[in-house]
């Protein structure tokens, strides 16, 4: 049995994982979604951090969870690897990730990755928040997250991200085929100049564990051996 954090992305919303749990429950893991509460301007990255570490602690002693592995959903990636200084994990699961660096809010991550030029160059128009998020997402799924009032907060993406390096920790970077928001060849790019790593892909847009949930436990059970 691997125990599977799981870090929703932006808003905190632990309803983004309602379709992978069962599956990675269903496959012999105990996964444990996360309610950060991204949206409520009380809390920065570090408060954000003790709230992940502490439903960890309350879904399983050390001694009986097994492996860790922390999946880190879009800006759930500015959380990840803070858990991965505090606690013993195996693997970071990068999900079509804003993957961080040392300092850089999320404000100035925008402008550090050149994204606006670099998903342009995809061949991708103007961005729809609707269409772009929820193009292949079930609609009795997609009318569930239209009605989620969850919006990352102001201090998120103006507070810098307080770790001082990636942790020591296996790290692999899954990124929906599909995704609209960051196009494989610009999560690529960014992968390969802050980590140093390749990107896998698997059939899916930004909100991949939403709409193929199915495919990602399998991914996820596969990294879990």
């Amino acid at each position: 049995m691997t125990t599977f954090l799981l870090l929703p992305g932006a808003g905190g919303d632990p309803a983004y994982w309602d379709a992978l749990a069962p599956e990675l429950a269903r496959l012999g893991h105990l996964p444990v979604p996360v309610d950060l509460p991204q949206h409520d301007e009380g809390y920065g990255w570090a408060d954000l951090t003790d709230v992940a570490v502490a439903a960890l602690h309350r879904a399983a002693a050390p001694a009986a969870r097994g492996d860790l592995v922390v999946v880190a959903q879009s800006m759930g990636a500015y959380v990840g690897p803070l858990v991965c200084e505090r606690e013993t994990v195996r693997l970071l699961v990068l999900l079509n990730p804003m993957i961080p660096a040392p300092g850089e809010s999320g404000a100035d991550w925008w402008r550090a990755t050149d994204h606006a030029a670099r998903r342009a160059a995809t061949g991708l128009g103007p961005f729809d928040p609707v269409d772009d998020f929820l193009h292949d997402v079930p609609e009795a799924v997609a009318a569930v997250v239209r009605r989620s009032d969850r919006e990352p907060s102001e201090r998120s993406f103006a507070e810098p991200w307080p770790a001082t390096a990636w942790p020591q920790v296996p790290t692999v970077v899954l990124q929906g085929s599909d995704d609209r928001l960051f196009p494989v060849p610009f999560q690529r790019a960014v992968a390969r100049e802050r980590l140093g790593a390749d990107v896998e892909t698997l059939p899916g847009g930004h909100l991949v564990a939403l709409s193929r949930p199915v495919e990602l436990a399998a991914r996820l059970d596969a990294l879990a051996v």
